[in-house]
This record gives structure tokens, sequence and C-alpha cells, in this order.
């Protein structure tokens, strides 16, 4: 297998790189920057690429925006990225499209090398390639998003107004309803997002919360 990597952290990406040579993979290039490994894979694409998600100039997402270029430009060549966190917004990204070829890994688990060897191996075989913890993240993400479909019309319309801030009052005036029929709709609300019981204030930001990570801003209407 020949693979390729970018991380900015020469340590890291040197040991990395020793630790697969040792193992019988043949890592044919490393930069410590987007633009460098880039250019490498133009002239000679490897079966896999790693990436560091957080690399200059930005140190945010590099990684992320990196691997959806290679998947455009070169669609044969598998990528790993790999984070010190599990974001669950940029695994949503990496892998929503549901196209084989593609791992998102903690870096913690590279210490276990027959590990990375096999996600690697499966990566190139074209499949997915996805950390246990970042896909409890993403079960939990899918939980909320589902929730959000059980909410009714009138239920959306409350939590749009909570999104903007608005207290019960403001929202029984702007939706024209009784103030006793919005606690029963922002009760509904938080029953059916599975908000858990402690103070009024704290549970209406958790939903927002629900809310904008789950459908980027927009509630979603029933299917």
């Amino acid at each position: 297998m020949r693979v390729a990597i970018a991380d900015d952290s020469a340590l890291f990406r040197e040991g990395l790189a020793m630790l697969l040579n040792a193992a019988g993979v043949q890592v044919i290039a490393q930069a410590a920057e987007p633009d460098k490994i880039l250019a490498h894979i133009a002239d000679e694409p490897p079966d896999v690429v790693i990436l560091d998600m957080r690399m200059p100039p930005t140190f945010t997402n590099e990684g992320l925006v990196t691997a959806e270029r290679i998947r455009g430009l070169h669609p044969g060549v598998g990528v790993l990225v790999l984070s010190t966190y599990a974001d669950i917004r940029y695994a949503v990204r990496l892998l929503g499209d549901g196209r084989g070829g593609t791992g998102y890994l903690l870096k913690d688990r590279v210490e276990d090398v027959g590990n990375l060897l096999d996600g690697l191996r499966r990566i190139a075989d074209g499949r997915l390639v996805v950390d246990e913890e970042i896909v409890a993240g993403l079960l939990t993400h899918r939980r909320k998003a589902e929730a959000l479909y059980r909410l009714t019309e009138r239920e959306r319309a409350v939590l749009r107004e909570m999104a903007e801030g608005r207290s019960n009052a403001g929202i029984a005036v702007r939706l024209h309803l009784a103030a006793k029929t919005v606690e029963n709709h922002v009760a509904s609300v938080f029953t059916k997002l599975e908000m858990p019981v402690s103070g009024d204030d704290n549970r209406r930001v958790l939903a927002v919360l629900a809310w904008l990570r789950s459908s980027g801003g927009v509630v979603p209407r029933s299917p």
C-alpha cells in the first residue's frame, strides 16, 4: 500500500511514517501543508492520503477541506482524516455523501498500528472507516434530528421563536396564542427533544442548540 501524510507536526508526521514503513506500508510523500500534499498527489497518486484536521494557515478544518478537494480531483484516492477531537459537524460533512474510501479517526487510535493498518486497507478498498467515538456522536446527532421531525407545526413555530430569544409571553403575543397554550407547547418541545429536567432557561438553550446542530438552523418540516 502507498500512503501520503500531511500533518504540520513534524514529530507526529515522521513518527507515523516510521511506524507505517516498519509495517510494510510505503510512505511516498510527506508535507506540513495542504497545498504541498496536493501537489505530491497530482504527480504521484497514493492509495490513501492521511490528513491532519488542523493545519496551516488557519488551523481549523484544513484537513476536511483538503479531503474534499482530493475527493473531487482524485476520486480513486482514499482519504483518512485524523483529529484530536471528535467534531460531529465535520464528520457529517466528510461522510455525508455516503461514498466509500473515506475515514475519520481520532489521533489516539493511531497508537494501535494494527487498527490503523486495518483502517487504511478498508479505505483503500473503498469502504468507510469511522472512529467509535464519532459513531456515538453521529447516532446522537441522528436521534436529535429525528426528534425534531416529531414536533408539530405549532411546536416548530414555538421553537423558532425560542431561537430568537423570546420569552413565553413574547411567543404568545407573536403567535397570537394564550400564555397557557405556549407553556404547553414549550413543555412538549422539551419532552420530545428529551431535555433534562432543570431550569427552563437551561432547557430553552438546549432545545435551540439541538435545532441548530441537527438542522443547520432551519427547523425541519414533517416528511
